[in-house]
């Protein structure tokens, strides 16, 4: 890690997980945490983060379910060091491999798991500004496109096994369309801000040569309330239980 990026240090799942990420740039807020909630993986099976980051949703994942076999894929150099560092502070086996997807690494190309997993950037920059800060303009900034994001995942997944995403709901067409593609068995959980408000993100999974038809789960609120009124996260009984107490949405009956 270079020596210039400051980091902080911050906890999720309620102290389960400490994470190192830089204090300026892109830093892992709770939408990697609501990610892996999503995945029902078990003892035993093996789990790729494509773009994962400081290690975020894979490390969450590993607190969860123990005897996962993890594996990240990191564009940024920085942002690698610090997920392999995260990973032997939190005391999981968390191999972290630098590169491209769109050239996935080699060292990649011959494996698969049993779960894929990717908090890809949301914004395309045809329609937006972009940042000034390089870590983050990469992390939310799309440059490689969604299709190639979801062709990679479906590529590296096992027979069966399951790929998960979280994305923006204005990119909820395109991402659908690119699933269709290569996996079945879909499933969309709009996550909501607050009952009455509009959805801003969704979990989409598909499971690799799937024949179920596509599910829309009910909206999993996030928020109490219509509306902000306090300095607390006002997150309910739901929200809680996933992002301190590191339940899964199965755990829930989601």
């Amino acid at each position: 890690m270079s020596a210039s990026v400051q980091t902080s240090r911050n906890s999720m799942l309620g102290g389960r997980v400490n994470l190192h990420q830089p204090l300026q740039g892109y830093r892992a807020g709770v939408d990697p945490v609501f990610l892996a909630a999503s995945v029902a993986a078990k003892p035993g099976d093996s789990v790729l983060d494509l773009g994962c980051g400081v290690g975020a949703a894979a490390l969450c994942l590993g607190a969860r379910v123990k005897g996962l076999t993890l594996v990240g894929l990191e564009l940024q150099p920085d942002y690698a060091a610090l997920a392999r560092m995260n990973g032997e502070e939190n005391g999981q086996d968390f191999e972290v491999i630098e590169g491209d997807l769109a050239r996935m690494p080699a060292d990649l190309r011959q494996r698969t798991f049993d779960h894929v997993i990717a908090n890809p950037p949301y914004f395309d920059r045809d329609r937006t500004s972009r940042s000034d800060d390089p870590g983050r303009e990469t992390a939310m900034g799309e440059d490689t496109p969604l299709s190639l994001w979801v062709d990679a995942a479906a590529r590296r997944c096992k027979p069966r096994g399951t790929v998960s995403f979280i994305h923006r709901t204005e990119r909820l067409p395109e991402l659908v369309t690119a699933f269709q593609a290569s996996l079945g068995s879909l499933v969309l959980t709009p996550l909501i801000p607050r009952v009455g408000r509009e959805s801003q993100l969704f979990i989409l999974q598909g499971r690799k040569m799937g024949r179920a038809a596509f599910r829309l789960r009910p909206g999993f609120v996030v928020h109490e309330g219509a509306a902000h009124e306090s300095d607390s996260a006002d997150y309910t009984t739901e929200a809680n239980a996933i992002l301190r107490h590191g339940q899964g949405f199965s755990d829930l009956g989601v």
